[in-house]
């Protein structure tokens, strides 16, 4: 990243990690967002603290230029939360967009007074490279949501089947003999 635009970037961290975490926050219901904003208690809104500290940290990691590969705890923790939560896969994806949204907002001035357009496309190469990195991160949690899911159906049958003597389990020993007796 240029000298020039990471300067920017970082004078205006507080403010860019503020307003991106009030864009995420305007995803969310009003009574919701509202909440989530207000409520500072990591244990009466681990919701909030959770996306407030991604939020700090992922930002941190951009202008540190950080593999995404090495220490995204912050990315992961926003995912897990957002993977849970009743949103549509694009909207679940669609904080890390809103990033873009924000620096333009706060660098706006910035960006028009040194001509620092190019330097911010590389910026915001990076930020959807995020994105397809979160994408993969929310596919697998996703895939062990509906694993969970699956298990506890099939346990849930099981225990139905068994209940209404439909189904019974075979002794092992019982199961032992069966499987010589085949050989």
């Amino acid at each position: 990243m240029d000298a020039k635009l990471k300067d920017l970037l970082v004078d205006k961290r507080s403010a860019i990690s503020k307003g991106w975490f009030i864009a995420i926050m305007e995803t969310y219901p009003t009574d919701t967002s509202g909440f989530m904003q207000k409520q500072q208690d990591q244990f009466a809104n681990p919701v909030g603290h959770t996306i407030r500290q991604g939020v700090e940290g992922l930002l941190d990691a951009l202008l540190e230029e950080k593999d995404f590969n090495e220490g995204m705890p912050f990315l992961d923790d926003i995912i897990k939360v957002r993977a849970v939560q009743d949103f549509t896969p694009s909207k679940a994806m669609s904080f890390i967009f809103l990033l873009k949204n924000v620096v333009h907002v706060e660098l706006g001035k910035e960006i028009r007074q040194n001509q620092i357009t190019d330097l911010l496309f590389s910026f915001e190469s990076r930020i959807d490279d995020l994105a397809l990195f979160a994408f993969n991160i929310y596919v697998k949690c996703r895939e062990q949501i509906y694993e969970l899911k699956s298990e506890e159906l099939k346990r849930m049958t099981h225990l139905l089947l068994k209940k209404s003597n439909l189904a019974y389990e075979i002794p092992a020993q019982e199961l032992e003999l069966k499987t010589k007796d085949n050989n």
